[in-house]
């Protein structure tokens, strides 16, 4: 019999064993009164500031792993829970630009019961149908997700407690500048200097999104926003842009274009690569998963009725509240599915879920069948859409609970608890965001003189634009959209034919090819979708968008040159991209800021009232 004494049982562990009843409970609380909301925050500020939002997982799965931390290994499931709830949460959260949207086209504001039942159906029917293509995607395809392995890896890692107290520490001190940044220029904005900062349309979001998607994606938003600037004088000229129109009034279209171009080049691939894994068959699972795979069965007679029951809610929610013809409510819900599967395999294949795509397509489509109303076609729209955002979230997350061999039902059960919190976030997040700052109010697309600031509403000001074009165009807009679908598709042709050969490849991992490669991205044939964020904000968010990708691709390049120099014997530390000090800060940059104006809006707001 062994006499090694048996190691203390934590505190935590003690009062709430893993696994139990009140485990479980313990972990949806955390996540929907403190991670949820945080990245809600965050995802709708991102969509109401910049037009485009980051989920969150990243920093969910850092602050869940300091609670799961104490039960060990077994810990990360807890975590990957915490953080599918809290991923719900802010996906859900960043769909208030729904309701901006319906302002700026004039349609009533909906009681809120009406809008809130609205969100709930729509994201439980994403739920439904993201859950419907994971046993394809996730389990026969075994689609990469890289945002998944990401999550995935920072779980596994974070049992670390050294690596796991730098995480977080890099995570806070982002979020406190964040906070403190807009507060000073808030109330030492009278001061010249800081005066002048400010106006150059500087925030620590939009520096934050540049760290993390770096060069690459942010050197093509300051060119073309300097190519943009520089065509407005002749734009105004030919007469498509007015007097006091900013140059995305007109670039948008191109830009929305482009995505569009790219788009039809990916989606051919992505079929070719599915259609290709389903021929040669479904690779080997990377690990080794438990005895008869229990964490993975689902109950698909359950998955059917859950479908119907909620593809019928929305349907009747759309038709009788909302009041959006019938055919083309069952136009969109038939649409969610096929735009979902599309972007499933994109989101697995290329970490790009396109929802702002899915959303146009859908118009497109709808306009092209005879859509003469916008507020119709925005809000059949907003189906296709959402189920993209909560589907591909989905199937994400799934994907980490695969790797790790995380329950799929309690997965499922925690993303319901995150929809269902998201949605009441969506509706009263936008009302606040829209209450504290009235401009967001205004429709900036027919009212270009209005100075908007940080407020870019880019999200917004496509879904708008594009109905407006679409439903009716003036002589200009659809040839300027079709030049933007050409140059899209004939960008990513050339990028694909380029990117695909050995020899590049080869020659593109070090020395001149590496810098090569590096202008070919960011200068010479940058992505369709980095170039296109400049059509749709202002020219000061893409510098200092752009700046902070700079910024964060310099900073990581001499830090690896330091590593490769201190670990030449025993190898460099490898850790996922999600975790590099530029990505935690960045995030932590995004989360301040949205809670930062979060604050001063509501103090406003309680200004006002006294």
């Amino acid at each position: 019999m062994s006499t090694e004494p048996v190691p203390p049982q934590r505190l935590l562990p003690r009062l709430l064993p893993l696994n139990s009843p009140g485990y479980y409970v313990f972990l949806a609380l955390i996540a929907i009164l403190i991670l949820g909301p945080l990245g809600g925050i965050t995802a709708s500020y991102m969509n109401f500031s910049l037009g485009f939002f980051v989920g969150g997982q990243v920093l969910a799965g850092i602050l869940g792993s300091t609670v799961t931390y104490f039960y060990g290994p077994e810990g990360k499931h807890g975590a990957n829970y915490m953080q599918t709830a809290a991923a719900s949460v802010a996906s859900m959260a960043a769909m208030g630009v729904l309701i901006q949207a319906m302002v700026w086209l004039g349609l009533p504001e909906p009681k809120t019961w009406h809008l809130l039942v609205y969100f709930l159906c729509v994201g439980m029917f994403g739920v439904g149908v993201g859950m419907l293509y994971t046993p394809v995607l996730v389990d026969k395809l075994q689609l990469t997700y890289p945002s998944g392995l990401a999550v995935a890896n920072i779980l596994r890692a974070l049992t670390d407690l050294k690596l796991l107290k730098r995480s977080v520490a890099q995570l806070f001190s982002g979020i406190g500048i964040g906070v403190a940044f807009p507060l000073v220029l808030e109330k030492l904005g009278h001061l010249a200097v800081i005066g002048r900062l400010a106006a150059t349309g500087i925030s620590t979001s939009t520096v934050g999104a540049g760290m993390i998607v770096g060069a690459r994606i942010g050197v093509p938003a300051i060119t073309w926003a300097v190519i943009w600037w520089a065509l407005t004088p002749w734009l105004k000229a030919q007469g498509w842009l007015g007097e006091n129109d900013p140059y995305r009034k007109f670039a948008f279209l191109v830009a929305l274009g482009t995505i569009m171009g790219a788009a039809v080049v990916d989606i051919a691939i992505i079929l070719r690569q599915a259609v290709a894994k389903l021929r040669a068959g479904a690779p080997k699972a990377a690990e080794p998963v438990p005895a008869g795979e229990e964490w993975k069965r689902t109950n698909s007679t359950r998955l059917i009725l859950w479908l119907v029951f909620w593809g019928l809610a929305v349907i009747a929610v759309s038709f009788g509240l909302m009041q959006v013809p019938l055919h083309w409510v069952l136009f969109a819900v038939a649409t969610s599915f096929l735009m979902m599967l599309v972007n499933g395999i994109s989101l697995g294949i290329t970490d790009s879920n396109p929802i702002s795509s899915a959303f146009v397509l859908s118009v497109v489509a709808m306009a092209a069948m005879g859509l003469v109303d916008p507020i119709a076609g925005l809000l059949a729209g907003s189906i296709v859409f959402v189920v993209c955002s909560i589907g591909g979230d989905m199937q994400q997350d799934r994907s980490t609970g695969w790797r790790l061999g995380t329950n799929r039902t309690n997965q499922f059960r925690f993303q319901v608890i995150g929809v269902l919190v998201g949605a009441v976030l969506a509706v009263y997040m936008a009302k606040i965001f829209m209450a504290a700052y009235p401009v967001l109010k205004e429709d900036t697309f027919a009212h270009p003189e209005l100075k908007v600031a940080q407020w870019q509403s880019a999200m917004t000001y496509k879904f708008v634009g594009a109905l407006r074009g679409l439903t009716a165009p003036k002589a200009w807009q659809i040839p300027a959209m079709l030049v933007g679908v050409a140059l899209g598709l004939a960008t990513e042709v050339i990028r694909k034919v380029v990117k695909a050969n050995a020899r590049y490849k080869e020659w593109s991992k070090k020395g001149k090819g590496f810098a090569f490669d590096f202008a070919f991205d960011a200068v010479l044939m940058p992505s369709p979708y980095a170039s296109s964020f400049a059509g749709f904000v202002e020219f000061g968010t893409s510098m200092w968008f752009g700046a902070g990708g700079i910024f964060s691709s310099f900073w990581n390049t001499v830090q690896k040159w330091r590593a490769e120099a201190v670990h030449k014997e025993k190898g460099p530390e490898e850790l996922p991209e999600d975790m590099s000090t530029t990505s935690l800060v960045g995030g932590g940059l995004i989360a301040g800021d949205s809670i930062a104006a979060l604050v001063l809006g509501v103090l406003g707001l309680l200004t006002l009232l006294k």
